[in-house]
């Protein structure tokens, strides 16, 4: 009895002491747009206490004793902001911050278990002090990635990153404001990813991460991902008009919609448009145009649901020169800038609508909804063997499709402090279908005229997929992230060369677990484990002749990793990390064989082998 009547005493103390508490909410805006800012770390100085603001700008801290606290916000990018405010017994006090851009300044930044697993960025800022002509040049700012152009200004570049090549993006996951950029079983190669449909002045900042450590990010996210994020709103509205050498012109401009009137209802929209011009430095010209158009709009449709809708469309065309044998300029056949088949080129175009919905229930519960759609067109002409294959009409070869890209992306969020963790749990959906028609690869010669038809058929790709993940912050020094995702695939080719005409499918699926931690030892010095399985689909026309076999080959990454500020205005991240690839499977269905045994003739599917994997390669008879 003297136990329990003790025990009452102490709960009735307990909860009459934290009947006495208070609370703190805050909004942060952004002093140009006048939007919720989101991602901004709010601080309770002294005393170890940290949140971030959610996607409508809100932070909230509870069960404080009353009395003045120090409340410091930061964001990369944003003058850091210090406040004093007074919670009240049993009383909410709520605060609204305004943060205004500012130049990074390293000696401000602190290593933190508070963001430890979130991404890293590349601000506004690091995009504004280098000179950018197109979206695809900001890929560079990704340390350790390197883009390479070799087919015109209109073609998607070439990606290298971890030591191997990514082609247009097979090993790379490329999205923007969510949306997939890359295209699987593309009639160029798997992952085809064209950054292009983006004006570089509208990009607010990129995310990205090195291995396939994150459950929210699914097929081609091996050697890692980068995400795109638009401006939600225009400061104002500009134009901007350059011309450089080689009839090299561009002009850009952006129109903000709402103005004032918007900003003081939270609202936002702008139109802005692209267009580029240049002949380039080759003897043959490269007559490359390129036309961009995108509106957007963001508002409340509640208060605590944010709707944002874009749509957009894109258009490119161009000639190139290709690559030539030494030779030929040893022989004088062509100078060094020449070419030797000049009708090499392509057209390209993507209509984009993207729609985002986020809503932030009462109890800080986060819900996003996501429904994209594009519509896009790929025409390429490229000769890579000159007259080896036909000496006399040339080896000029057409790849092109027409396709429907479709999809959803949603995720539930919840925030929960126990003791002095902070636990956040995340569950999503996604799916994607990819719809081609008419997907084809031709003999042609000067683009006019269609000498043979190789492979020539409809694709239809889906992709659907589930996945959970837990952030654990249990102390101020020490984080552990865990995570799977389960992929479930369906390819489906329909051979319209077949005599009759074949449609078969194939299906495959794919469990993903990830596991990260981190321990940060002083505000100077963090150490992180990443680990995680992944993988990259393979080309429907290549998989499901096969039954299917190779549809969805695993990747599995390590990183370890030290983050260490040795000196003030010196910041160093080193890494040793393994990737492993299963396999792949490049669609190459160029390259012709004859059987002289029984006359058979049958096309190579040549594999490219990646960075320690056992390839295997495929022979299929036609």
């Amino acid at each position: 009895m003297k136990f329990l009547r003790s025990l009452l005493i102490a709960i009735l103390v307990c909860s009459q002491a934290y009947a006495h508490l208070g609370h703190l909410a805050g909004k942060v805006y952004e002093q140009g747009t006048n939007l919720p800012l989101s991602g901004v770390t709010v601080q309770l100085t002294g005393l170890g206490k940290a949140t971030i603001t959610n996607e409508l700008g809100q932070y909230r801290f509870d069960g404080l004793v009353a009395a003045p606290y120090k409340v410091e916000l930061s964001h990369v990018g944003f003058k850091t902001q210090v406040i004093v405010v007074t919670v009240l017994d049993d009383q909410t006090t709520f605060v609204t911050t305004v943060l205004a851009t500012a130049s990074v300044e390293l000696k401000e930044i602190t290593v933190s278990s508070q963001r430890a697993h979130d991404q890293q960025l590349i601000s506004s800022l690091d995009i504004k002090l280098r000179p950018i002509t197109n979206s695809q040049e900001i890929l560079r700012m990704v340390p350790g990635l390197f883009i390479g152009q070799h087919a015109g200004g209109g073609k998607a570049e070439q990606i290298f990153l971890r030591g191997f090549d990514l082609d247009h993006g097979t090993d790379i996951r490329l999205t923007v404001d969510g949306m997939p950029v890359n295209m699987v079983s593309h009639a160029h190669g798997q992952g085809y990813a064209d950054l292009h449909f983006v004006i570089p002045e509208l990009v607010e900042g990129v995310d990205f991460k090195k291995g396939p450590y994150r459950a929210d990010k699914g097929n081609l996210t091996t050697a890692g991902w980068v995400d795109f994020r638009t401006r939600t709103a225009l400061d104002r509205s500009f134009v901007k008009l350059e011309a450089g050498q080689y009839d090299t012109y561009r002009a850009v401009a952006g129109l903000d919609l709402l103005g004032d009137r918007g900003k003081a209802k939270n609202q936002s929209a702008y139109l802005a448009s692209e267009y580029s011009y240049s002949n380039s430095y080759f003897d043959n010209p490269q007559n490359f145009k390129r036309l961009n158009v995108v509106g957007k709009y963001h508002g409340h449709v509640a208060p605590n649901t944010n709707l944002t809708v874009t749509g957009s469309t894109f258009w490119s065309k161009w000639n190139h020169s290709g690559q030539i044998p030494d030779r030929a300029v040893a022989s004088g056949l062509t100078d060094f800038f020449g070419s030797i088949d000049p009708t090499e080129g392509g057209e390209t175009s993507r209509t984009n609508a993207n729609a985002q919905l986020v809503t932030v229930t009462p109890r800080n519960h986060v819900i996003k909804n996501q429904l994209f759609y594009s519509n896009y067109n790929f025409e390429l002409y490229s000769n890579f063997t000159f007259f080896k294959e036909d000496t006399l009409n040339g080896d000029q070869i057409r790849q092109k499709e027409h396709r429907n890209l479709f999809g959803y992306n949603g995720s539930y969020s919840t925030e929960t402090n126990i003791g002095r963790s902070r636990w956040t749990t995340t569950v999503g959906a996604q799916y994607r279908q990819d719809i081609t028609y008419h997907t084809e690869l031709s003999h042609t010669k000067d683009r006019i005229i269609t000498l043979e038809q190789k492979n020539f058929g409809n694709i239809n790709e889906l992709n659907a997929a589930v996945y959970a993940d837990e952030l654990v912050q249990l102390s101020d020094r020490f984080t552990i992230n865990a995570g799977v995702r389960v992929d479930y695939f369906r390819s489906q080719y329909e051979d319209l060369l077949a005599q009759p005409v074949t449609k078969q499918h194939a299906t495959d699926a794919i469990v993903s677990p990830k596991l990260n931690v981190y321990y940060t030892l002083s505000p100077q010095v963090q150490l992180y484990l990443n680990t995680g399985k992944g993988f990259h689909s393979n080309d429907a026309r290549v998989v499901v002749p096969q039954g299917g076999r190779g549809i969805l080959p695993p990747a599995y990454g390590s990183d370890l990793g030290l983050i260490v500020k040795p000196f003030p205005n010196l910041l160093v991240n080193a890494a040793a990390w393994y990737l492993w690839l299963a396999q792949e499977f490049v669609f190459v269905g160029m390259k012709t064989w004859l059987n002289p045994a029984d006359g058979r003739v049958g096309t190579d599917l040549i594999c490219r082998p990646a960075i320690r994997l056992p390839v295997t390669c495929m022979r299929m008879s036609t």
